[in-house]
C-alpha cells in the first residue's frame, strides 16, 4: 500500500519494529522508484506513547497528514480458553487502539483542513468467525464499529473513513505457511495453494496485493468524495460462497 501510494504522488511515512538501518535499502529503493518521499519511524504501536511519537514525526517531516492507513496487527493461534491473557492485551492494544489514538490525533488537523482520508485495514474475520485466533477475530471485528462512528462523526466536512476487509493475501507469513504445507505432504506449491485456501476463496487464488492498494488510491480520489463508513470485502468470493 506505501508503495501504490507513493506512486500515486504521495510522501509517505513507513512505520515497523526495525531499526532505521535495517530498512535503509527498502526506503531508499521505494523512493528512487517512485520520486516520492519516503521517510520511516520505529514505534512501539501497543503503546499509547508509541502511536503519539509516530503521529508526531510524521507531521514534523511530512506536514499535514491527508491520509491514514491502520494496518499494524498481531497474532496468536490458539483456542479461546488456552489464549494467552497477555496476548490477549497485545491484541487490544496494536490491533484495535493503535487505530483508534491515530484517528484521535490526526482528525482534529484534518477537519481543520477540510480534507482526510482514513483507511482501517480489517480482514474476512471481521466479518465472520473462525477458530484458535479469538484476539485477531474480536479486534478485526471492533474495527468496523470504530470505522461507523468516524465516519458519521465527520459527515460536515470532506473525512472519510473506510474499512477494506482482505480475504488471503500472499505475505510473508502465508508463504511460510505454503512451504510448510508443501514440506509436509509432499506437494507442488500449486497444490499446497490450493489445499491453503481450501473452504475460502472458492477460485483456488491468493488475493492480489495490488488490487487491495488500488482500491484505497481510487478511495482517496474525488470520485469517491461520497463513500463512508463502507465496509468493502476484498477476498475474491470468499464471503459469496
Amino acid at each position: 500500500m506505501a508503495a501504490r501510494l507513493a506512486e500515486a504522488g504521495c510522501s509517505v511515512m513507513l512505520h515497523g519494529l526495525e531499526d532505521a538501518e535495517q530498512i535503509e535499502a527498502q526506503r531508499d529503493d521505494l523512493a528512487r522508484k517512485t520520486g516520492a518521499r519516503v521517510a520511516y519511524h520505529k514505534a512501539d504501536l501497543s503503546t499509547r506513547s508509541g502511536v503519539e511519537g509516530l503521529i508526531s514525526t510524521a507531521m514534523s517531516v511530512l506536514g499535514p497528514i491527508d491520509i491514514l492507513v491502520n494496518n499494524a496487527v498481531v497474532r496468536h493461534f490458539a483456542p479461546v480458553m488456552d489464549f494467552p491473557a497477555e496476548q490477549w492485551d497485545l491484541a487490544l492494544a496494536v490491533n484495535l487502539s493503535a487505530a483508534f489514538h491515530a484517528i484521535r490525533l490526526l482528525l482534529p488537523d484534518m477537519r481543520s483542513r477540510n480534507f482526510g482520508r482514513i483507511f482501517n485495514i480489517t480482514s474476512v474475520y471481521g466479518m465472520r468467525g473462525t477458530t484458535d485466533r479469538v484476539g485477531y477475530v474480536t479486534t478485526k471485528s471492533a474495527i468496523l464499529g470504530l470505522t461507523r462512528a468516524v465516519a458519521l462523526e465527520n459527515l460536515d466536512r470532506d473525512v472519510t473513513c473506510h474499512s477494506l476487509c482482505p480475504g488471503s493475501v500472499l505475505t510473508p507469513g502465508t508463504e511460510e505457511r505454503v512451504e510448510r504445507l508443501m514440506a509436509e505432504r509432499g506437494i507442488d506449491r500449486t497444490a499446497a495453494e490450493r489445499l491453503f485456501l481450501e473452504g475460502k476463496q472458492p477460485g483456488g487464488n491468493f488475493v492480489s496485493a495490488r488490487s487491495i492498494s488500488d482500491l484505497l488510491v481510487f478511495l482517496c480520489g474525488p470520485i469517491a468524495r461520497d463513500m463512508t463508513g463502507s465496509v468493502l470485502p476484498v477476498e475474491a468470493g470468499w464471503l459469496a460462497s
